[in-house]
């Protein structure tokens, strides 16, 4: 299970950071998260910001989520020990089986599991490609997944964008109806699925979402936003990525 320790003085100080800025966080659904037994839970990605959101949620039905994340977190010489402490999961940077295994073990342990299937933060902020470790993952354990939207975070800390000085934002946490994937399903007709769910309660937060209008940065180019529409905010992560790459080269 989370660590009994270092997980609940992680979770005081992400409600204090809350009360601090005075945050007016929505969580809608939250029913939808097993109270007990293992589940994958699988949210959009917009912000930095967004595992702290699921927690939340998972908090009001009283429970802790593990969340798979890239193995430079938990090298980082600051927040590397709270990552460890908290038992969340490594992933290598292509994925590899260790990860896998390790989050199998923590599903069939009855925990949940956290993961962000697009793999980074989507510039577009709408759902982009996803892939299909999270599908994988509740098919073969035989757990529930679970979609979740995330919306409003990515005003306080996203990429290329930092200003968590901000007060009194909304931001929205919408859970959706569990998904039941059997082992002999298609992954990928699964995951399909899992986007247009994840998709749809999205549209859901972002049309509820109280301040909307045109022309801000941290609107979708559709809803009249200036952010990068998902083909260029494809085209920037691979232009980004092979930078990073001749560096490390």
């Amino acid at each position: 299970m989370v660590s009994e320790i270092v997980y609940p003085l992680a979770l005081f100080m992400v409600k204090a950071g809350r009360r601090a800025l005075r945050l007016r966080i929505r969580i809608v659904d939250e029913s939808h998260l097993p109270r007990v037994g293992g589940a994958v839970v699988a949210g959009n990605h917009v912000s930095y910001l967004d595992p702290f959101a699921l927690a939340l949620a998972a908090d009001k039905v009283g429970r802790a989520t593990r969340f798979l994340s890239t193995q430079e977190h938990f090298d980082h010489r600051v927040y590397g020990a709270a990552m460890r402490g908290m038992r969340h999961i490594a992933v290598g940077s292509g994925g590899d089986g260790k990860a896998y295994r390790a989050a199998t073990t923590a599903l069939d342990a009855g925990d949940l599991i956290g993961v962000f299937p697009e793999g980074t933060i989507a510039r577009s902020f709408t759902v982009q490609r996803l892939r299909t470790g999270a599908a994988r993952l509740a098919a073969g354990c035989g757990v529930p997944l679970v979609p979740v939207a995330v919306w409003g975070t990515q005003r306080l800390w996203t990429t290329h964008h930092r200003e968590l000085d901000q007060r009194g934002l909304p931001l929205t946490v919408l859970v959706g109806e569990p998904m039941f994937p059997a082992a002999d399903d298609d992954p990928d007709c699964v995951t399909v699925q899992l986007r247009d769910r994840m998709q749809e309660l999205l549209d859901r937060a972002q049309r509820e979402y109280p301040e909307s209008g045109t022309g801000q940065w941290w609107q979708p180019r559709h809803l009249g936003g200036s952010a990068a529409t998902p083909a260029e905010a494809v085209a920037l992560d691979a232009a980004e990525n092979e930078a990073r790459d001749r560096r490390e080269a």
